[in-house]
């Protein structure tokens, strides 16, 4: 599948995630996950992260509170990685675990604040 939103979505994603990492991801997929990423880069890309409502800056803060959130490490660590490189700062990442230590549980911000120690250090 192939449009116009798919290929600005996959643009975009290459962009804000870095297109190593994206030529990765879609390098080790197959017959099982080619439809997934496919809807990814169209409506998760295309159709929401490149909407004018919000800076790309406040999207990856979003999504790092929510994936911190949902406790979902694997996407937490590419999205922490997405928003330093946009703008975010190591104290303002943990700000937002701080937050979402208060409104979604204590666990998911340790959680959050030891994948954020892992992507600092990595980046050290």
């Amino acid at each position: 599948m192939s449009s116009k939103m798919h290929d600005d979505g996959l643009a975009l994603r290459k962009q804000i995630l870095g297109a190593a990492h994206v030529e990765r991801t879609l390098a080790a997929g197959d017959q099982h996950t080619e439809a997934l990423q496919e809807i990814v880069n169209e409506y998760c890309w295309g159709a929401v992260w490149a909407r004018p409502g919000l800076e790309t800056r406040t999207r990856c803060m979003l999504t790092v509170i929510t994936l911190t959130a949902l406790n979902r490490s694997a996407e937490l660590t590419t999205h922490i990685r997405a928003a330093l490189g946009n703008g975010v700062t190591r104290e303002e990442i943990i700000e937002i675990m701080l937050q979402a230590g208060v409104y979604c549980g204590l666990p998911a911000a340790v959680e959050g604040v030891r994948v954020a120690r892992a992507v600092f250090a990595e980046q050290t």
